[in-house]
C-alpha cells in the first residue's frame, strides 16, 4: 500500500473555534477515512492576526504539513498555505478566496504575509497541483487579486460569480474536487493520494 493521504485545513483568520465556523468542519467529516485519508482541522493560534511567524510553524508541527498533505486553505489560510508551499513540498494546495495584498487593513499588514513579493514559481514547483475556487461578489477581495492567484500559481480555478467569501455551512464541490485528487493520485501511480 502506498503512503497514506494526509490533508490539513487552514482557516480564514478570526475563525475559532475552528470546528463551528464555516465548511470546515463538515469538510473534515467528509474527507477523513482513516487510515487512507486523515484529514485534520484543529484551532489556530494567534487566530486573529493569523501571524505568518506563528502560522506556518504551526502547520509543519501540529497540522504534520509535510510532502504527502494537500493543505486546504480559506482566506488567510489560503495565503498561509501558498507561502508554505514558497518554503516546503506539499502534495498539493487547494485555495477557497486567496488574494494577494494587505488590502489597506492594518491587521493584514500585521500578519506578515504580504511584506515581500510573492514566489509563484516556487510555490508551484513544490506542489504537484494547486487548485483555486473564486467567486466574483468576494464581498473582502477584489477579483483581480484572486485571478492573479490563479495565474500565478497556474491553479485549476473554480470561478463563481455568486458565493461570496464561500462562507457557507457545506461545500459539495470543494469536497469533490477533493476526492477526484486523492483517487487521480495527482498523477502518480505509486501513491494513493
Amino acid at each position: 500500500m502506498g503512503v497514506p493521504c494526509k490533508i490539513a485545513i487552514v482557516p480564514g483568520n478570526g475563525c475559532t473555534p475552528v470546528h463551528r465556523c464555516n465548511w470546515y468542519s463538515w469538510l473534515q467529516k467528509q474527507l477523513h477515512n482513516p487510515p487512507s485519508v486523515q484529514c485534520l482541522l484543529k484551532d489556530m493560534p494567534d487566530p486573529y492576526t493569523a501571524r505568518e511567524a506563528i502560522w506556518l510553524p504551526f502547520m509543519r508541527e501540529q497540522l504534520s504539513c509535510d510532502e504527502n498533505t494537500i493543505i486546504v486553505g480559506h482566506s488567510s489560510g489560503a495565503t498561509a498555505a501558498v507561502r508554505y508551499a514558497e518554503k516546503y513540498k506539499c502534495r498539493g494546495i487547494v485555495l477557497v478566496s486567496a488574494y494577494t495584498t494587505d488590502q489597506g487593513d492594518s491587521n493584514e499588514r500585521a500578519s506578515g504575509y504580504f511584506n515581500r513579493p510573492w514566489d509563484f514559481g516556487t510555490a508551484r514547483s513544490n506542489c504537484e497541483f494547486v487548485v483555486q475556487f473564486g467567486s466574483e461578489d468576494d464581498p473582502f477581495l477584489p477579483w483581480e487579486e484572486q485571478q492573479q492567484v490563479a495565474d500565478g500559481l497556474g491553479a485549476e480555478l473554480h470561478r463563481y460569480t455568486d458565493r461570496g467569501h464561500f462562507m457557507d455551512p457545506t461545500f459539495p464541490e470543494l469536497a469533490d474536487t477533493i476526492r477526484q485528487k486523492i483517487s487521480q493520485g495527482a498523477g502518480l501511480a505509486e501513491t494513493p493520494c
